[in-house]
């Protein structure tokens, strides 16, 4: 029988430090040289798409008003890689065993190459919704079946173990609806970026506590490559062709890494000392606004009759800007309120478990979008 209170909480479990100065020191190595890669591939990237015409062009749905090149996130994969070979490299010159293949990490491969390749077709050629779905249930059914599923809820609704049966198909849902929740909020100049490097910290910190340094590498060098998109994204002059956008490409290769640490960080390994049982509850704290958003705006479509996936501005950055706020304002506001819900989880993780913490998060986030909602709408700031 598992305790508890060590599923509820975010540091009720004791212990030993598991990382020291050299790992920092490859941490650093994999995040510069995926920083460095993607600034220096994005500007050829943006000269490409000018070439082609590749652009995302405004329209009654869209926030910005000229056309902006579309395929930023073509580079994340590549630097992340090669930040990762970087720093791997490194760590083998001195000595530290590093590189395995595992059955899951050839499968997590395949998924997350079929979604970024969807994601660039998309960005290139146009994809039916419905088609891209379809790929990324494909994709998200290769993590179960390299046995990496969601195999314990550590508490959520008096839930603990749970069989493959119920987790594979769960793990699916759940991967694909985070992959999507990231895509989806991607509608204003460095949200969806700002949002998921947030995440990555803390998942780099979460792995880094117990000892999965290769993780802590490759989170690393994703925070890097997404740095250096975030220069250009928030930055870059239009008329210079110096402004890029990730398009489905990066937002959905996003999306499946950001759903498949939550779900490696949730995953229940009494085999992998020391037992971690509050994986479930940083992720879900990580992940929180670009889910929540998500769920409000697919529950509010269907009350009005509507598909759940049809386009609108009703997303919380839309709700902000309503109101008078810019990009950039919009932007500060929804990263305070994620810093926000982060130490408000921790709190309460002291004194109260998991499903008083969701269910507080719920009804905060309920209250405070009812009064952004019912603040007068004035012309957005410029």
């Amino acid at each position: 029988m598992h305790d508890e209170k060590s599923c509820n909480t975010f540091n009720h479990v004791s212990r030993a430090p598991s990382f020291n100065t050299m790992i920092i020191i490859f941490i650093l190595i994999s995040f510069i040289t995926s920083c460095v890669c993607g600034l220096v591939t994005t500007p050829v990237i943006m000269d490409y798409c000018q070439k082609r015409g590749l652009y995302d062009i405004p329209n009654i749905r869209k926030v910005h008003k000229t056309k902006v090149p579309r395929l930023g996130g073509v580079a994340f994969l590549p630097c992340v890689l090669i930040g990762s070979l970087v720093a791997s490299v490194v760590m083998l010159a001195n000595g530290v065993e590093t590189i395995t293949l595992s059955l899951w990490t050839v499968y997590f491969m395949l998924g997350l190459t079929m979604i970024y390749i969807i994601g660039l077709i998309d960005d290139i050629l146009g994809v039916r919704a419905l088609n891209k779905l379809i790929i990324q249930l494909i994709a998200a059914t290769m993590l179960p079946l390299s046995g990496l599923y969601i195999n314990n809820l550590q508490g959520l609704f008096g839930i603990y173990e749970i069989p493959f049966y119920i987790g594979a198909p769960l793990t699916v849902i759940v991967v694909s609806f985070v992959s999507n929740s990231i895509n989806l909020i991607d509608g204003i100049d460095g949200l969806s970026a700002s949002l998921s490097i947030i995440a990555l910290i803390g998942f780099l910190c979460s792995f880094l506590d117990w000892g999965l340094q290769t993780f802590a590498i490759g989170i690393a060098a994703l925070v890097g490559v997404l740095v250096a998109f975030l220069y250009f994204n928030l930055l870059g002059k239009v008329e210079r062709n110096r402004k890029i956008f990730m398009g489905d490409t990066g937002s959905l290769t996003l999306g499946f890494l950001l759903s498949f640490l939550s779900l490696k960080l949730s995953m229940v390994n009494l085999h992998l000392p020391p037992f971690h049982g509050n994986g479930l509850l940083i992720s879900i704290t990580l992940l929180l606004i670009p889910v929540l958003d998500a769920v409000r705006v697919a529950a509010a479509r269907i009350w009005h009759h509507r598909p759940p996936m049809s386009p609108d501005k009703t997303h919380i950055h839309h709700k902000l800007m309503s109101v008078g706020l810019s990009q950039h304002q919009a932007l500060l506001v929804i990263i305070g309120l994620t810093l926000f819900f982060i130490l408000l989880n921790w709190l309460l993780s002291l004194i109260v478990d998991i499903n008083v913490i969701v269910l507080a998060d719920i009804v905060v986030y309920t209250l405070l979008f009812v009064l952004i909602t019912h603040l007068p709408k004035r012309q957005q700031a410029q």
